[in-house]
């Protein structure tokens, strides 16, 4: 199965009228040096694919962060403690609605975890999260 009817498959039970696709996002400067989100880049192909809404600046990195792969972990969590926040012209967006996050690869979860926080403190009815790959020593 093509990577993009993966996820659109794996994500069809997740949707609900209310749902807003948000990616991972990318501190600035990571941004800056790849010059594409690719996790943005999933998640706009979802959304079209699914007909649902998507913001793709829903979330901001406050803070650059480490690569996570070969951490720990307590280490990648540590890593991404806040750092990741709701941009504030969204905050009112996210009352009530549902999420679903997209990232191009999950390590332990460290990010999502973060990334679901940051939303559900905005007033996120509930997040769901999506990843194109699985990456760690237990994938």
């Amino acid at each position: 199965m093509a990577p993009m009817k993966a996820m659109t498959v794996s994500s069809e039970a997740l949707l609900t009228p209310r749902t807003l696709i948000a990616p991972v996002p990318l501190h600035w400067l990571r941004l800056l040096k790849r010059r594409f989100n690719q996790s943005a880049l999933l998640s706009k192909a979802l959304a079209q694919e699914m007909g649902a809404a998507q913001c793709p600046d829903l979330l901001i990195r406050r803070k650059p962060t480490a690569q996570l792969g070969g951490k720990s972990y307590a280490e990648q969590r540590d890593t991404v403690r806040d750092a990741i926040a709701v941009h504030p012209k969204h905050v009112g967006l996210l009352v009530g609605r549902d999420v679903l996050l997209v990232d191009d690869v999950m390590t332990s979860g460290a990010t999502f975890a973060a990334a679901a926080g940051a939303c559900t403190a905005a007033g996120a009815a509930s997040v769901s999260v999506v990843a194109l790959a699985r990456a760690g020593s237990d994938a």
